[in-house]
Parts: C-alpha cells; sequence; structure tokens
C-alpha cells in the first residue's frame, strides 16, 4: 500500500505530464471537472428544489367558483426563470405580456430563482432588457396571490405554479418547446413530461408543437402562430454578401452545438474563403477560423444576416425563431429535419432542410453558397405581420379561459 506522501508526488507528477501534453486549457478543464465531480456539483443542475416538484397524480387547484364579467381588467401572473441578456424564451413571453397589457390587463412577473439571487438585481435585468414591459416584478416565495389567472412559462413552473398557486385561479401554460428533449430519459425527462398532465390550459408556437402534445401526452392545445420583430429584422439596400452565420449554445443540448461544428469544417474544408460567423456563446471554441460575436443586439445581428448568404440553426425540439428572422433579413436559413422539427411551421420554399448530419448540413450550406437566391424573393417569403397574430391569439385564449 502507497503511503500519502507516495501518492501526493504521483498527483504532482500526473498534473505535468498531463500540462505538458494537453496544454494549460485542458489542464484546468479536467482539474475543473474533477472537483465538479468530487464535490458533486451536479446536483445544483437539478432546476428545482426538491420540495417544489408536483406530481399530477395528487394535484387538486382549486378555481374560482364566479368568473370575472368579460370586459373587466383581469390580474395575470407569469411565473418565470430569472432572465439573461438574449434570451429568446423570455423575449417571446414578454411580448405576450405587453400584448396583455395593451388590451388593458394588469400583469405580474413571478420568478423563481432556485438559486436564491437577489430579486432587484432580476428585475433591473427586466427593465433594461424588456423597458416596455410594465408588469410587478415579485418573488415567487412571497407567494402567488391576488390574481385571476396564472401562466407558466416552462416545465420547472409548471411545477412552482402547481405547488405554490393554493388560491383559486385559472392556470395556463405557455409552451414553447417539448421540453422533455431538453434531458436524456430520466427523472427530469419524466418531470418535463409530467408538467402537461397538470390540467393547464396549454398555448404553444407552432402547429408541430400542438401534434406533439396530443400524440404523446393527449393534450390539447391553442396554437399561436411563429412571429418575427420585423421592425428590427428586415432587408437592408443591397450590400456585398457571403458566408455563413451559426447560432452557437454549446451547453445547450437541443441547438446540436457540435453537429454544427463539424458540419462547418466540412463547408470549410470545401469553402475555405468563406467567412464564418457564431453568435450566442462567446467562449465557443471550433477547429476553423471564425468570428465569435457572442450576445450581440438585435439590431446588430439584424446587420450581420444582412451580410451574409446562409444562416445555420438548429434545433430538436421546436422549430427555432431565427428561421423567420433569416428569412425577414434575405438569408437563407438552413435547418435540421428532425420527428420534432419539420415544415409544418416554416413554409418558406427559400428554407433549406438538412439531415441531421455534418455531410447533409454542410451539403445545404455549399450549396446556399454557390447559388445563393435573391435576397429580395427570400425576404418576400418571411412572415409580414410581426408578433401580432401571435399576441393576439395569446390574448383570446387567456380571456376565454378566464372569463369563460
Amino acid at each position: 500500500m502507497s503511503s500519502p506522501q507516495a501518492d501526493i508526488v504521483h498527483q504532482v507528477r500526473r498534473g505535468v505530464r498531463l500540462w505538458r501534453t494537453s496544454g494549460r486549457r485542458e489542464t484546468a478543464q479536467r482539474v475543473a471537472r474533477a472537483a465538479y465531480h468530487r464535490l458533486d456539483a451536479f446536483s445544483l443542475e437539478f432546476p428545482l428544489l426538491l420540495d417544489d416538484v408536483a406530481d399530477s397524480r395528487q394535484l387538486d387547484l382549486p378555481v374560482p367558483s364566479r368568473r370575472p364579467e368579460r370586459g373587466q381588467s383581469l390580474r395575470v401572473g407569469f411565473v418565470s426563470t430569472p432572465p439573461g441578456r438574449g434570451s429568446g424564451g423570455h423575449t417571446t413571453m414578454f411580448r405576450m405580456v405587453t400584448a396583455l397589457e395593451a388590451a388593458g390587463h394588469r400583469c405580474t412577473i413571478f420568478l423563481y430563482d432556485r438559486y436564491g439571487g437577489n430579486l432587484a438585481d432580476h428585475e433591473a435585468t427586466i427593465r433594461s432588457g424588456w423597458p416596455s414591459v410594465r408588469a410587478r416584478v415579485r418573488d415567487v416565495r412571497q407567494g402567488i396571490t391576488g390574481i385571476d389567472a396564472c401562466v407558466a412559462s416552462s416545465w420547472q413552473t409548471a411545477h412552482v405554479l402547481a405547488r405554490h398557486a393554493t388560491e383559486p385561479m385559472r392556470r395556463l401554460y405557455f409552451v414553447q418547446d417539448f421540453e422533455p428533449l431538453f434531458y436524456p430519459q430520466g427523472a427530469e425527462y419524466a418531470f418535463a413530461e409530467d408538467s402537461y398532465r397538470f390540467g393547464f390550459r396549454c398555448i404553444v408556437i407552432g402547429h408541430r408543437l400542438a401534434q406533439v402534445l396530443h400524440a404523446e401526452i393527449g393534450v390539447r392545445a391553442d396554437v399561436v402562430e411563429f412571429g418575427c420583430d420585423t421592425d428590427i429584422y428586415r432587408l437592408r439596400p443591397a450590400e456585398p454578401r457571403d458566408g455563413v452565420v451559426f447560432y452557437s449554445k454549446p451547453r445547450a443540448a437541443r441547438r446540436g452545438f457540435m453537429l454544427g461544428v463539424l458540419a462547418l469544417q466540412e463547408m470549410h474544408r470545401r469553402r475555405p474563403e468563406a467567412p464564418i460567423h457564431m453568435v450566442g456563446d462567446a467562449d465557443a471554441r471550433v477547429p476553423f477560423p471564425a468570428v465569435v460575436h457572442g450576445t450581440i443586439t438585435p439590431q446588430q445581428l439584424s446587420d450581420l444576416y444582412n451580410r451574409a448568404r446562409a444562416g445555420l440553426a438548429l434545433s430538436f425540439t421546436n422549430v427555432t425563431l431565427l428561421a423567420e428572422e433569416f428569412l425577414a433579413c434575405g438569408t437563407v436559413p438552413v435547418l435540421n429535419l428532425s420527428p420534432y422539427v419539420t415544415t409544418a411551421d416554416v413554409r418558406s420554399d427559400h428554407v433549406c432542410w438538412a439531415p441531421p448530419t455534418p455531410s447533409g448540413i454542410a451539403d445545404e450550406l455549399v450549396a446556399v453558397l454557390d447559388s445563393p437566391p435573391d435576397p429580395v424573393a427570400v425576404a418576400e417569403t418571411a412572415h409580414s405581420e410581426g408578433w401580432g397574430p401571435a399576441q393576439v391569439a395569446f390574448v383570446r385564449a387567456l380571456e376565454e379561459e378566464t372569463y369563460g
């Protein structure tokens, strides 16, 4: 049996060899990974406190005995995780909040921070990032009270709504992805799937997602159409276009980051002169030349899209919102096909649907680079109504649920 001193010497020598063969970055990554597992940091990845997990088989949630009179201003709550700059899901939710406020209803954002962050900091992020939102901001721990209807915005907030909204109210669920697919088959998958059985009225983005909920869970949902902020994402005066914009999210499995990297690597091998731009994650590293922009403003994104021929955005849980944004800017979207992502919600003939393999995606990218369609023709196939129809449909469904 070796002595503690010998073990220390062995570990030091091992660390020196790793440093020499792998370099500083990989050495630091391996040390961090070892500490991550040793300290059971993985438990922090679970997005709920254990007491906040609900069970569809044990729910008996009260509803009001009387409904408000139609036309009466409603008090509407939204349960949300704290938003971060550039969050597309939160941006779409806040569009629905502003639509309700424009319709004369009063809204409250109930924030659920599993890690106990500062409410004032979260509210400051909302006020600066989404200045059109007038809603009050409260902590879920203060209670979900004083409202007529409340909307969950993700699977974990559906659990929080089921556990903490004990007063009589109408409960709804704004579904933007089939969220069980965020995880491997296991506990998180089961908890996310169970959230659709809580009996909340579901409002989903896209027809395919509604089909999935009905086929897999037996839930019928109201559908709101995909939209696009056409005040920002629009075709600019003609200027030279070249290359690809890649939406990169390495830590979101549903975004297929490594698949996109391998596809772009193959594309670069075939067309090394084509520039590659990456937006989303400033820390993303790739084995080919690329301009990494990180998180930039919507206006900067629009400017970048107007200089690119193709936009690569992968998603495996619903069609990405970037598809319509690319189209509006005259950029050809290259999207992946999957059982949960189909042509049902993006009907433009200028979308390139690729099999989810590196060569399949690279083939489509190269085809666009070599024979790009007219950007004006591409932009004409984008949604021209903005988010207005989706907002109208959302308000209508919530009012119908609450007024009766």
